[in-house]
């Protein structure tokens, strides 16, 4: 349980980096470059819920059907980047 608390912790420390980076520099973004910069974050939001639902799946179907998902999101983050 702490390594998963540890591991939130981390992400929410990552994801806060991010959101000053993203704030600092976004005056001199154009509005094509604010909408793929969140659209980039929302897939990677959902990437990481899919993977934490990954680690605790037990039953196969959800298994694959999670995996399916995660092969998806990961090609629309690289179309996206």
């Amino acid at each position: 349980m702490a390594r998963g608390w540890e591991s939130k912790n981390v992400e929410s420390q990552v994801e806060l980096k991010e959101a000053k980076q993203a704030k600092a520099s976004s005056a001199a973004q154009t509005a094509e470059q604010l909408r793929r910069d969140v659209e980039r974050r929302d897939l990677q939001l959902s990437r990481i819920r899919i993977v934490n639902d990954l680690e605790s799946a037990t039953h196969p179907q959800h298994r694959k059907s999670l995996e399916a998902a995660l092969a998806h999101l990961d090609k629309k983050i690289t179309e996206v980047s």
